[in-house]
């Protein structure tokens, strides 16, 4: 009996140090090893597009934060600003060959990604500042492009923002969805 006893000490104190490990707050303090810092609650992530042939036309790297029963726009997203359009560092987009938004041809390169949401429409900015945190070095100067695009109400609920590609007929659609609304952002080939 005394050996089963010890044994179940041993794999409860197993198991709860093992819990305690994965459930931590801070970074790990082992001085024998790296510190690795636990889950971003907004995790990075990544939408590609491929054109013909498999290439890379466009990325968007951007953190996605969750609604987590919040009042996402009008409330932590504030209308009428502007916006990292994400979490974290601001949301980049790489162009990998030259494409169009609103009629106007940007060049191949990485852009940081900004937006000011309203009620029923977005403005979308192309901007040359890029590697920054949030939208707090937001200079209008460095904007490349601005486009307004609709507002459109989405069929299920968003929990965590979401970005997409889709082809279209004259190149791609950029979807950016959150709560309970998405908007569409047409890049087009060069004619």
């Amino acid at each position: 009996m005394k050996k089963y006893f010890i044994m179940f000490a041993v794999m409860a104190g197993s198991l709860t140090m093992q819990l305690y490990a994965q459930d931590t707050t801070e970074t790990l303090k082992d001085n024998d090893g790296p510190n690795f810092s636990k889950l971003d609650v907004s995790p990075m992530d990544v939408a590609l597009f491929r054109g013909e042939n498999n290439e890379p036309m466009a990325r968007v790297l951007y953190s996605r934060p969750q609604t987590r029963d919040r009042e996402v726009f009008g409330k932590l997203v504030p209308f009428g600003e502007v916006w990292r359009t994400g979490a974290n560092e601001a949301t980049e987009i790489t162009l990998y060959q030259d494409l169009m938004v609103a009629n106007k041809t940007i060049k191949k390169g990485t852009y940081t990604l900004f937006t000011i949401p309203k009620e029923n429409e977005w403005t979308i900015i192309l901007n040359n500042s890029t590697n920054i945190w949030g939208a707090y070095d937001y200079h209008v100067e460095k904007d490349v492009a601005r486009i307004t695009v609709p507002v459109r109400k989405s069929p299920v609920p968003i929990e965590a923002l979401s970005m997409s590609f889709a082809e279209s007929n004259e190149g791609a659609n950029l979807f950016i969805g959150w709560d309970d609304r998405y908007v569409q952002i047409p890049f087009k080939q060069p004619k």
